[in-house]
C-alpha cells in the first residue's frame, strides 16, 4: 500500500528537493500544501504517514504572518500524536515552537557550508552518515531544545543544529534537501535580500555548492533512508 507524506511549503523553491526521489523510492506518494492556498493546514494532521515542514524566509515569532497560529497548532496534534514528523530549518522551529519551546534571532546570519559537529547521540542517529561533511546553513534564527528531545549536532556558531524525539520526530536546522547542484540560482534569487544585506560572497557560495553539493547530496540521501527505515507506529512522545 502507497504510504503519503504531507509537505508544509511557505516559499515554492524551498520544496523537498533531492528528498523527493529518495521519498518516491521508498513507497510514499507526496502531496505539498502551500501558504495561502484555500486549505494550508486545513485537513486532518494525522492523517499523513509521514509530515514534512519545510523552510522559509520568516520567523516563528513573527506575528504579521497569521497562519503562523494554525500551523503551530496543526504541527501540535500531529506531535500529540506521536506520528512520523520531519521539519527543516523553519520546519524545526515549527517543532519546537509546537511545543512550548522559545525560538528567537541569534543576532547574526548562518549561511553558507560548514561542518557539523555531532554529539554522542547524533553519532547514534541517521545523522552519523554527516560526520565530517559540510552541510548548508541558511538562518539567522534558534530554539531552545524541547523537554525529552536529544540534542543531535551544533555548528561553530549555533549550538542547536538538530533535534530528535524518539524514532519519530526529526528537526534538523540546516538544509540537507535544497538541490544545490540544480537550483541553487532560485535559492540566491528568492534570498537576494537577505543575502546582500548579511553581507555574503555569492560567488564564493557558488564555489561551495559545487565543491560540498554532491557529498552532501548522497549523504543526506543515506540520512533520510536510515530514518524512514527505523519509523515506528506507536507514539514518540
Amino acid at each position: 500500500m502507497t504510504k503519503t507524506v504531507l509537505a508544509l511549503r511557505h516559499v515554492h523553491f524551498e520544496d523537498l528537493g533531492l528528498f523527493a526521489d529518495t521519498l518516491t523510492d521508498a513507497g510514499y506518494d507526496i502531496r505539498y500544501s502551500d501558504v495561502g492556498d484555500l486549505d494550508f493546514c486545513a485537513g486532518d494532521p494525522l492523517a499523513p504517514d509521514l509530515l514534512v515542514i519545510l523552510g522559509g524566509p520568516i520567523g516563528v515569532y513573527d506575528d504579521h504572518y497569521s497562519f503562523l497560529e494554525a500551523e503551530r497548532t496543526f504541527i501540535r496534534t500531529r506531535l500529540e500524536g506521536g506520528l512520523a514528523t520531519l521539519g527543516i530549518c523553519l520546519g524545526a522551529q515549527l517543532i519546537a515552537a509546537a511545543l512550548g519551546e522559545k525560538v528567537f534571532a541569534t543576532g547574526l546570519k548562518e549561511i553558507g557550508f560548514s561542518k557539523l559537529m555531532l554529539t554522542d547521540d547524533g553519532m547514534s542517529s541517521p545523522l552519523k552518515h554527516l560526520e565530517n561533511v559540510h552541510v548548508l546553513h541558511w538562518h539567522g534564527d534558534t530554539y531552545s531544545l524541547p523537554l525529552g528531545a536529544a540534542n543531535l549536532a551544533s555548528s561553530a556558531l549555533v549550538e542547536q543544529q538538530a533535534f530528535s524525539i524518539g524514532e519519530n520526530v526529526l528537526a534538523l536546522q540546516f538544509h540537507p534537501e535544497a538541490e544545490t547542484d540544480r537550483y541553487l540560482e532560485r535559492w540566491l534569487v528568492g534570498h537576494a535580500a537577505e543575502l546582500g544585506s548579511a553581507g555574503i560572497d555569492i560567488a564564493a557560495l557558488r564555489r561551495d555548492a559545487a565543491r560540498y553539493g554532491p557529498p552532501l547530496a548522497a549523504a543526506a540521501r543515506a540520512l533520510l533512508r536510515e530514518w524512514l527505515a527505523g519509523l515506528k507506529t506507536e507514539r514518540a512522545i
